[in-house]
């Protein structure tokens, strides 16, 4: 089992359609296509929480805009794909938090962006015009990579989602156990980690001849 942390941030590894760098910061960066690939960040969930009453944590968006920064900045990409569920709620469509994606959108103008709409886009409504976000259904082709929110085999292609929000389980000494957001790769599917801060997540069981790359 491969661990990504600081120490070991990213590990390469080669698939049919080419070799994806998997990171410590919870995305993907495909060289072959100068692509970083993300999934689930579902910008105002704590707002959605905070506005029926459950106290949660201010300050996610910033938070979770600052660390795509920070990736754009180690990868430069020349393109961005948003694996589904970028908004979470029609909530998040408030002029505090658009302003503050619209601000990072500018700063980041160069960089192509796609959102291949999840289940909560669908719900949310998608980003405004004046974003430049394109909005495309699932599966998106990308040479043999099929980028998706819902994990599903494409005929063909190594399936890219997220949507599962996968954790692993790992046991420690005596009775300690960590939860670890995970990469989990099947033989047609690769299934992201959730890149937001306060999205949970799914404990998963990989089968033979499956793996999973917890992210410390």
């Amino acid at each position: 089992m491969i661990l990504l942390s600081e120490k070991s941030p990213t590990h390469v590894i080669q698939t049919a359609g080419g070799s994806l760098a998997l990171s410590s910061r919870k995305l993907i960066f495909d060289p072959g296509h100068r692509a970083l690939f993300v999934a689930d960040i579902h910008l105002g969930k704590a707002a959605t929480f905070r506005s029926l009453g459950v106290p949660v944590p201010a300050g996610t968006t910033q938070e979770n805009l600052d660390r795509l920064s920070a990736a754009i900045a180690e990868f430069q990409p020349a393109s961005l794909y948003f694996l589904g569920d970028l908004l979470h709620a029609k909530a998040a469509h408030n002029s505090d938090l658009l302003g503050k994606l619209l601000n990072w959108r500018m700063q980041h103008a160069g960089v192509e962006m796609t959102l291949i709409r999840g289940n909560h886009d669908s719900k949310a409504g998608d980003p405004p015009a004046d974003m430049n976000i394109q909005v495309v259904e699932e599966p998106f082709m990308l040479g043999g990579f099929a980028l998706c929110h819902h994990p599903q085999a494409v005929p063909g292609a190594l399936a890219l989602a997220g949507h599962e929000h996968p954790v692993v389980v790992l046991n420690g000494k005596g009775r300690s156990r960590a939860r670890l957001p995970c990469f989990y790769l099947k033989s047609d599917q690769l299934i992201l980690p959730s890149f937001g801060e306060f999205t949970g997540g799914f404990a998963v069981v990989p089968q033979a001849g499956e793996l999973v790359f917890p992210v410390v």
